[in-house]
């Protein structure tokens, strides 16, 4: 692991700030670190940037006024007439330190190194790749703003700051990473943000001690949250910006990564992860008969599984009415072991959808449908009814509104399988039992997973439960500690 730079002062002799930086950007070897050796005013400059982050017209306009100088214009303190007077940019700053030149250049910015002085200019003269803003796939509305964060950290910055005007809002920059030093911005508001919350979010930051970001914002998670075997997401992500700023004015924190189109909202609970922002762009009556159907589908893609194997195994659980819940034919495999193959079967059938490119969709769908499915049935391996439930708890899974959430909730169900086949039904109660206390004791940033369900708060609770009108949300969640705690 690299150690942290010490600051090395630029010296008032030129080449050897020249010497210094051609070997520690590599200049000879990278054929993209681009060093202009230029010459103004009777005066050597030099120019380092990176080809593919600098804007031609701007680095153009600069050397034509340079091109206009005099040597006496430079003869009395040359950087602060430079910065004030000759350079035409908005965005500039000087240092004296050689490493921060480095890290200024590798982030993008231009550097300008004058002869006999010991401070550079930099000039933020970046033109980051980018795609324009697109609605995300998996947060989908019928009605709403088309727009979405994409994979550059200022066009992100700027969607959130479109829709909240507030001089509040801050956004605190940070680097991590002691080779990638990836950007990383705390926005908070802090007339709301619990300033401890705030705090503790920035340490954790501030010690991540890595080379690198490897998967960006779920490198962050990993450092930040901890509890590495818990397969619940205690951080939500979003890549609409409405999402992201609507979680600002309760009083959450979000950590935006450069390169990563996902914003990460923190703390979060359970319910959380459950809410969608096609409830709120409906009327409150219909906004709340969707979100009880997603709840429907998530206890479905749970429970269903497990109940029905439990009934189907143990016929004195149900009435003779509703006998026909069980398999008329059982198969060539018990009901468990085609449950535990039908589960793998389906991430095998979402790993190769997310491989397949588009125009073969189609022909995986067709494989999967009638080579795999109906011929599985037909040779014996898999009864009807075991397709047909695993349908329906599949689908349920894709109804789920945080992907991060649905695969915890299928490794749950698989764990509530294995206990309703060993110690029937009493396994099968103590296996929830053991899940809601291992969720009741969990906690994202001291935050209670299960509020407002643990500890109870009734009006939070209510909220959850039913889409009420905006207007008569009028106080923000008691649980993030806001400072101001009406809306």
């Amino acid at each position: 692991m690299k150690k942290a730079e010490t600051q090395v002062p630029l010296s008032t002799h030129f080449d050897e700030n020249i010497t210094y930086l051609q070997k520690a950007l590599r200049v000879d070897k990278s054929f993209d670190i681009i060093h202009h050796k230029l010459e103004y005013g009777g005066r050597k400059f030099a120019m380092f940037f990176v080809d593919g982050f600098a804007k031609d017209i701007i680095t153009q306009r600069v050397m034509q006024d340079l091109a206009d100088l005099e040597e006496q214009d430079l003869s009395n303190n040359p950087i602060e007439f430079l910065v004030r007077t000759v350079i035409p940019y908005i965005e500039v700053e000087t240092t004296s330190d050689l490493e921060e030149v480095i890290g200024q250049v590798l982030a993008g910015q231009a550097a300008f190194i004058v002869e006999g002085t010991d401070q550079a200019i930099l000039l933020d003269v970046r033109e980051y790749p980018a795609r324009s803003p697109e609605e995300p796939d998996i947060e989908r509305v019928v009605r709403g703003p088309r727009d979405g964060f994409v994979e550059t950290l200022v066009f992100n910055t700027a969607l959130i700051r479109r829709r909240i005007r507030d001089r509040s809002l801050c956004m605190e920059y940070m680097q991590v990473g002691q080779r990638s030093k990836t950007d990383i911005v705390v926005a908070y508001m802090d007339s709301i943000a619990d300033p401890q919350l705030v705090k503790k979010i920035k340490d954790k930051l501030s010690k991540i001690v890595v080379d690198g970001l490897a998967m960006g914002e779920k490198t962050v998670e990993e450092f930040v949250f901890g509890r590495h075997l818990n397969p619940y997401p205690l951080v939500r992500y979003t890549e609409r910006p409405d999402t992201a700023a609507i979680h600002l004015m309760e009083g959450h924190v979000l950590l935006i990564i450069d390169g990563s189109p996902s914003i990460m909202i923190c703390p979060t609970t359970f319910w959380h992860h459950l809410q969608h922002a096609e409830e709120y762009r409906q009327k409150p009556l219909v906004g709340a008969i969707l979100r009880w159907v997603r709840f429907v589908a998530v206890i479905s893609s749970l429970f269903l599984l497990p109940a029905w194997y439990l009934v189907s195994t143990n016929s004195y659980l149900l009435s003779e009415r509703w006998s026909f819940i069980g398999p008329e034919e059982i198969g060539s495999f018990s009901l468990l072991w085609q449950f535990l193959i039908a589960e793998v079967g389906i991430e095998i059938l979402r790993m190769a959808a997310i491989h397949t490119p588009n125009a073969l969709a189609t022909a995986l769908g067709l494989v999967a449908a009638i080579l795999i499915g109906e011929v599985a049935v037909d040779v014996g391996v898999f009864s009807k009814e075991v397709i047909l439930y695993i349908a329906i708890a599949a689908t349920s899974t894709f109804a789920t509104p945080s992907y991060e959430l649905s695969l915890a909730n299928r490794i749950s169900r698989v764990f509530f399988l294995l206990c309703a086949a060993l110690f029937g039904v009493w396994g099968f109660v103590l296996g929830i039992v053991l899940w809601f206390i291992y969720l009741t004791a969990t906690k994202a940033l001291s935050t209670p997973y299960m509020w407002p369900l643990v500890p109870f708060n009734f009006s939070a609770l209510y909220d959850v439960l039913v889409r009420a009108p905006i207007p008569l949300k009028r106080r923000r969640p008691d649980v993030l500690h806001p400072q101001d705690e009406t809306k």
